[in-house]
């Protein structure tokens, strides 16, 4: 009965169910996902879920808001922050409640609660950072925080310091880190990096910051503290020594990484530390170069660091997989040809979750590639590892090989193939030989971790995983669409669901970083143009009907199978998952927000789970641990005659390996004891003879490679040498003239051009149109064919080729036309390749020179090139000065009639002629945009004067005004510059010059502030006829004070000088009798130290072996000493360590050598014969211990020959110094402190500060070896003095010191600035006096302050009244300059803005005695530039006559043959052109 009345209700019952349902929806459950959409006012520039959380910030940066969603996008807010003020943000990576909208000026928010509360922070004149990220992150407490900001002056544009502030508690308060920063991060700025001291080292942070007294990216370095910068240290990078030229760091997995550069080359070195403490260069095989913008640090693993390095330039680049070993030391080839895209993407991706796993693409046709510079198209293979790299094979999909785009072709955000879902990989591609388009391919789904793939859906897609790998989820992708896919069986079934809103364009489909979530977000977009709607969506797939899975729904997969598909092993651990199966009707509903956990079997031991220990390598066949250098003696194992100890055998378990058992390679091993000792050293310097079948040497050139290069095995050690002898034949040495091989044999070469930007670089002219070059310093050559032959016009010695700063292969050919046809139709025209020879286009016709203008500073203008061309293509007309930034497809003519031009840094100087036939300069520093240089009205330069531009290495350029030019009698006045190049007033007068424009002025190298001088005394006398009677003068500071140099009391004998005449001082032979240019007095890497040849007298003598004498000094040129009778050459080795020096213009067959700065010499005779030798020569760096002979035996008139010197051998030079930078002066320590002075000062003080510098303790046996960074640090600036101040525009020195204004001169109208600068609130009248660039001087007697008042600009006077803030030194440059630079953005103004040269104030000085107010030329010294005039770094500089000064080096014919000859001779060379003096009119007869 009761069954048949149950039976009977059962309808009832149902029907009551049924409304119960309807009546709770979160009861019934669906057949498909639910999807709601909301509609945007502008598209959105970043998005991101907070992790474990179904929360989504989104940025509309056009309105500058932004929006919060709690429920994966189903309903948005507007969080609460000034609207319209959030121009940038972003999410704390460590801690899932904090994010934070950077403002575009100082003020900026923050939140705690996943951007439901947001409170505000000010960084104060401070606005985030335009070049690089705006904040870094502490890894372990999410309330410590980076912040990089630009601090700017002038209303927020111009004049920035890049500064990083920082807070560590959550920004209730924001401090300032640090001034000149170029990248900041905190050393736990990842969770697994360890610093081994957690409680000292947690607020460790490390910087890349400019140099100690200068902006230059070569001087960037690294800069450590824990305490927030109270004090810092910069740590050693190469042994004991610290490195300069770091471009940027990264903390990738546990290690921290820094990118240095090398000098003259676009090779990197990378340095590696996994503590922040401890750092060790990066070593990659031989044939491996790191190249700057060509290398890429990669997803990389807890032990391991991976790094894909360009092989092949774009725009078809190439790359090559390399994989460190534990301690990111060493690097070992994993696969070539890797496709890369130009911005340094490389397509290569990591299974996440699953250890070994790796997914590359390959190019298959690499050799037709690399071929056709960038004209045939890249053909890709993928390819995958499951063993991390050691192995890879193809993809496969139903037995056909499989290709897939990669990262190079973001389709998506975050990763491409994988996420967090085990095992479960998709990707878009096609299988067939090699990769077609993107639209061509079709959706892949593998759920074995890639071995094995399936086709999902046909057509591209972009897809995403959730639910741990339950969902997969997919949106068509080659156009509009109205709906979604979606598979509950990994990519086996789909179904299909429609969107609400209609057809829209998919924009990114993603779901949280952990792809747990049942939850996903669309942005897609519809309608075009001003019509274009833009839509996010929020599909949930919560309420589907599936059950939660249960314990019979999971299998034990195995994340790693080999072949046969047994579980394989990585880092000795099989890894497996518990796994949703395919086909289980469940959801993983409880484990939202959780990853999968895997779960490990240990593995025995086998070869792969161990590395290379400390000091042993891998052999060149990879197969064993050879080791590198000697073994340390264990304890004294090896003392009392024993011949054998235990020690390492080589290997290592990699740390972190968790294999047990099995293969034992740690195990240590007998050894010799002999392998402890170093090699046998011989104690005696050693001497290589060569002899060439030619009468002179023409040229030759050191290719020097970089200590940062980065091949560590030759790094500062391969010191190649090119020649070319007077038969058009050149030799090649590659180690410092020891053996030499003829290379081209067979080919005249006319002129040798090494590549001015890149020392590896090197190209060889032949009579012809063949060009043979090398770019990696003669280990390999090539040739491209001209379409024109070189230039004939050798009487102007201009060359046939010019070179990009930046693009090696870019190329400017300057060639003959005509010139066989007669009629007076020769003319030279102009081609370029960006091939490097493999194509040549037109650039201009009837030309006398092309460059490339693209330097450093001078914006993005890449393709920038000026031409000087004849009018009209008239070779009797005037010159024009043509630019052009797109080949010449059209151009601008700036000026109509030019003398020439000249390039110096970042700089563009043009001389032209006036309406009066007059010198008239013109000044850029765009290259776009010119000012003129005007003289006052009484100040008239004629024609047939010259120019010579100076050294400028201090804030301030030194011209030399030609006054004199009567044959033999030539003379002038040294003029300087204002920092900013825009005033200049006297330095000193009677200047010596020569016929050729060259200039007795030479900087010490090194040393800040110190030049030399010879001056003409009598100058009446010369101009009627007489000889010049000359006197060397110094300066130490700056130009600013000159004084004659004293003369030591005894000469190389021990005997008295006569020097008791008020004139009697020390006379120097100077730059106007130089045989070598690149011969100077001092050395950069040798500091305080000169050498040079002259006499003792009133005046200097004829430089003979009679009268002459060669002098020494260590302090910088305050005092000297007489250390050998008659003219030397000399060179420094070693830094300084070593000095050689070998008679001049005698022959002899012996050199002296001084280990102790020239305090004792030692003789030693390097050849049996009698050797007339014309050049002594090193390395550029002067950092060898090899030196060079240049020259000819007496009694051959058919041979030249060269003795190699090699010092490396000599007992006293054996062990490294030692140099501890946090503690220099310590007692174990080979160096001491050394501070310049004024010797007019009773103090240290010069230029406002004590600076203190590295120098090698003489008695100390031992060799500097890597390039020690001389400025060790800025002691203290001291107060003000005199000696910090010059005399302003339109001021004199008198002849008590002070500064009297010229006699019908007005004082500088300082009120300009406020008309230049609406935004400037004051200004200074003048005083007469301003500072010397260099000085940091601080209070004491400020004289351009002194008695001067402040005064308001106009419209200003209140905010005057409330601030009181000073002119400051780049308001001065405003003052003067009105420079239209056409900046496009802010970021482009700051790139401009920042290159290695900041602007300063600069003071010029009395002179003494020798000042002349009567001549117009010194009574009117200043040269208004109302533009910048060119920071050189250059000896005087000159068209044409170069050629025929150098034309005696080594007796007839030219030596040098382009703008660069001289980079290789000695760095400081690198930028001198022939066309850098100006005024010189190119019609007298060369």
């Amino acid at each position: 009965m009761w069954l048949l009345k149950y039976s009977k209700r059962l309808p009832l019952i149902q029907l009551l169910l049924l409304q119960l349902l309807c009546l709770n929806p979160a009861a019934a459950k669906k057949d498909k996902p639910d999807i709601s959409s909301h509609k945007l006012d502008n598209p959105p520039s970043n998005f991101f879920y907070f992790d474990d959380s179904n929360t989504i910030l989104l940025h509309d940066r056009e309105a500058g808001l932004v929006h919060r969603s709690e429920d994966a996008g189903k309903t948005w807010d507007k969080v609460d922050v000034d609207a319209g003020k959030a121009w940038d943000l972003w999410r704390h990576p460590y801690d899932n409640q904090k994010a934070y909208i950077m403002g575009k000026a100082s003020t900026h928010w923050h939140s705690n609660d996943q951007g439901k509360t947001w409170q505000d922070f000010e960084i104060p004149r401070a606005r985030p950072s335009l070049v690089r990220t705006p904040l870094s992150f502490h890894a372990k407490d999410s309330d410590k925080v980076l912040i990089h900001g630009e601090v700017c002056r002038i209303g927020g544009i111009l004049d920035c310091t890049q500064t990083t502030f920082y807070t560590n508690d959550g920004f209730k308060e924001i401090g300032m880190l640090r001034k000149n920063t170029r990248g900041c991060v905190f050393a736990h700025a990842t969770p697994e990096f360890d610093t081994g001291d957690s409680e000292k080292a947690d607020d460790r942070v490390v910087c890349v910051t400019t140099g100690r007294t200068s902006n230059d990216r070569r001087e960037h370095r690294l800069a450590v503290s824990d305490n927030y910068f109270e004090d810092e240290h910069e740590p050693a990078l190469e042994g004991d020594r610290t490195v300069q030229g770091v471009l940027s760091i990264a903390v990738v997995k546990g290690y921290l990484v820094a990118a240095v550069r090398a000098p003259n080359t676009d090779e990197l070195a990378m340095y590696v530390t996994d503590d922040a403490s401890e750092w060790h260069r990066a070593v990659f095989p031989a044939d491996s170069r790191l190249k700057e913008d060509a290398y890429t640090i990669l997803e990389s693993t807890s032990y391991s660091i991976q790094v894909d390095v360009l092989t092949v330039d774009p725009p078809t680049p190439m790359g090559v997989l390399f994989t460190s070993n534990s301690n990111g030391t060493y690097f070992t080839k994993n696969i070539q040809h890797t496709n890369r895209n130009t911005h340094g993407i490389v397509d290569f991706e990591k299974v996440q979750g699953i250890q070994g796993i790796v997914m590359v693409n390959v190019v298959d046709n690499f050799e037709e590639v690399e071929r056709s510079f960038g004209q045939e198209e890249k053909r890709l293979r993928s390819q995958i590892s499951f063993d991390d790299g050691r192995t890879f094979q193809e993809l496969t999909a139903d037995g056909k090989t499989l290709h897939l785009h990669s990262v190079t072709e973001m389709k998506n955000i975050g990763r491409v193939f994988s996420s967090p879902a085990p095992g479960v990989v998709m990707g878009v591609g096609n299988t067939g030989k090699y990769l077609k388009g993107y639209e061509e391919g079709d959706l892949y789904v593998s759920d074995d971790a890639g071995l094995t793939w399936t086709l999902a859906l046909e057509e591209a897609h972009k897809y995403e995983f959730g639910d741990q790998g339950s969902i997969l989820l997919a949106i068509y992708d080659e156009g509009p669409t109205d709906i979604v896919q979606y598979s509950l069986n990994h990519g086996k079934k789909w179904h299909k669901v429609d969107l609400p809103e209609g057809k829209i364009r998919a924009k990114a489909l993603t779901t949280t970083t952990d792809s747990t979530s049942m939850k996903f977000f669309l942005w897609g977009s519809k309608g075009g143009g001003s019509k274009t709607e833009h839509w996010v969506f929020s599909i949930d797939f919560e309420d589907m009907h599936e059950d939660k899975c249960k314990d019979k729904d999971f299998e034990k997969w195995s994340a790693r199978v080999d072949k046969d598909g047994k579980p394989t092993c990585v880092m000795g651990r099989k890894q497996f998952y518990d796994r949703r199966k395919a086909d289980a009707d469940c959801f993983i509903r409880e484990k939202k927000f959780e990853e999968v956990e895997p779960n490990f079997d240990t593995c025995k031991c086998t070869e792969e789970d161990f590395e290379c220990d400390y000091n042993f390598i891998r052999s060149k066949d990879g197969k064993e641990c050879v080791r590198d250098g000697p073994l340390p003696d264990p304890k004294g194992a090896c003392k009392n005659g024993a011949k054998k100890y235990k020690a390492s055998s080589g290997y290592r378990k990699i740390p972190g390996n968790g294999c047990k058992g099995g293969l034992d390679l740690e195990e240590e091993k007998e050894r010799d004891c002999e392998d402890t000792l170093k090699p046998i050293v011989s104690g005696e310097i050693n001497t290589e003879r060569t002899a060439f079948p030619a009468q002179s040497f023409r040229n030759y050139f050191y290719m020097e490679r970089a200590e940062s290069s980065s091949d560590s095995s030759k790094a500062g050690k391969d010191e190649t040498v090119v020649m070319r002898t007077d038969k058009s034949e050149v030799y090649i040495s590659r180690d410092h003239g020891k053996t030499w091989d003829q290379i081209l044999k067979g080919e005249k070469i006319k002129d040798v051009y090494p590549h001015p930007h890149f020392s590896d670089v090197c190209f060889f002219v032949t009579t012809g149109k063949r060009v043979h070059y090398t770019i990696n310093r003669g280990d390999t050559y090539g040739h491209f064919d001209a379409k024109i032959e070189p230039r004939r016009d050798d009487e102007l010695r201009l060359p046939a080729l010019a070179f990009h700063a930046d693009y090696k292969d870019w190329l400017i050919w300057t060639g003959a036309q005509d010139c066989d046809k007669g009629g007076g139709k020769c003319h030279n025209d102009a081609l370029y390749s960006t091939d490097r020879g493999g194509s040549w286009e037109y650039l201009a016709r009837y030309v006398r020179k092309c460059e490339f203008i693209k330097e450093e500073g001078r914006g993005d203008k890449q393709k920038l090139v000026y031409c000087e061309a004849f009018k009209d293509e008239k070779p009797d007309g005037p010159l024009q000065l043509q630019s052009s930034d797109n080949w010449f497809a059209d151009h601008k003519t700036p000026f109509n009639d030019i003398l020439d031009f000249t390039t110096m840094s970042e700089f563009i100087i043009v001389a032209t002629r006036d309406e009066t036939d007059s010198l008239k300069v013109d000044a850029s520093v765009d290259g776009l945009t010119f000012a003129d240089a005007l003289f006052p009205s009484n100040f008239n330069v004629p024609v047939q004067k010259a120019y010579t531009v100076l050294d400028s290495h201090t804030h301030a350029v030194f011209m030399h005004v030609t006054v004199g030019d009567r044959q033999d009698a030539e003379y002038g006045s040294i003029i300087k510059s204002n920092s900013n190049g825009t005033s200049y007033v006297l330095s000193l007068n009677n200047v010596n010059r020569n016929k050729d424009g060259f200039v007795d002025f030479e900087k010490m190298l090194g040393l800040e502030g110190v030049a030399l001088v010879n001056i003409v005394s009598n100058i009446e006398e010369a101009e009627k006829g007489s000889g010049k009677k000359l006197k060397t003068m110094i300066t130490h500071n700056d130009g600013a004070e000159w004084s004659l140099l004293k003369a030591p009391q005894k000469d190389p004998e021990g005997k008295s000088y006569d020097c008791n005449t008020g004139d009697c001082s020390l006379q120097l032979h100077g730059y106007t009798e130089r045989r070598d240019p690149r011969a100077t007095f001092s050395s950069p890497s040798a500091v305080g130290l000169m050498m040079a040849v002259g006499n003792v007298g009133d005046y200097l003598t004829e430089k003979s072996e009679k009268t002459s004498d060669t002098f020494i000094t260590r302090d910088g040129g305050v005092e000297w000493q007489a250390v050998k009778k008659g003219n030397y050459m000399w060179e420094y080795g070693d830094q300084g360590s070593i000095i050689v020096i070998v008679r001049d213009t005698v022959s002899t067959d012996e050199i002296f050598y001084s280990l102790d700065e020239g305090q004792t010499w030692t003789p030693y005779k390097f050849s049996e014969k009698k050797v007339h030798v014309a050049i002594l020569s090193t390395v550029p760096s002067d950092n060898s211990l090899n030196f060079l002979l240049w020259g000819q035996e007496d009694d051959s008139d058919s041979e030249i020959v060269t003795f190699n010197l090699d010092f490396s051998q000599i007992k006293e030079r054996q062990e490294q110094c030692k140099l501890d930078e946090n503690n220099p002066e310590s007692p174990d320590s080979d160096y001491y402190l050394w501070e310049p002075k004024h010797p007019l000062s009773d103090s240290n003080c010069l230029f406002g500060h004590v600076a203190r510098y590295h120098r090698k303790l003489t008695d100390r046996d031992c060799y500097n070896g890597r390039s020690i960074q001389h400025l060790h640090n800025i002691a203290k600036n001291c107060e003000c003095t005199r000696a910090d101040f010059e005399c302003d525009y339109n001021f004199e020195p008198a002849k008590d010191g002070s500064c009297k204004l010229v006699s019908g001169l007005e004082p500088p109208d300082h009120s300009k600035i406020c008309k230049e600068d609406p935004e400037k609130m004051s200004y200074f009248k003048p005083t007469g006096y301003r500072r010397v660039p260099l000085s940091t001087c601080e209070g004491g007697n400020e004289l351009e302050k002194y008695e001067s008042k402040e005064v308001p600009c106009r419209g200003h006077e209140k905010d005057f009244e409330e601030a009181h803030r000073g002119l400051g030194g780049f308001s001065i440059f405003i003052l003067a300059v009105v420079l239209p630079i056409g900046i496009a953005s802010a970021v482009g103004y700051w790139v401009w803005r920042n290159w290695d040269g900041k602007f300063g104030r600069i003071r010029l000085g009395e002179q003494g005695s020798a000042f002349d107010a009567d001549r117009p030329w010194i009574k009117y010294p200043v040269l208004a530039v109302s533009g910048v005039v060119a920071v050189v770094a250059a000896v005087p500089l000159l068209v044409g006559s170069l050629w025929r000064w150098a034309s005696g080096l080594f007796g007839g014919g030219r030596r040098y043959t382009t703008r660069g000859s001289f980079a290789r001779g000695r760095g400081d060379y690198a930028v001198v052109d022939e066309d850098e003096l100006l005024g010189e009119d190119e019609d007298e007869e060369v």
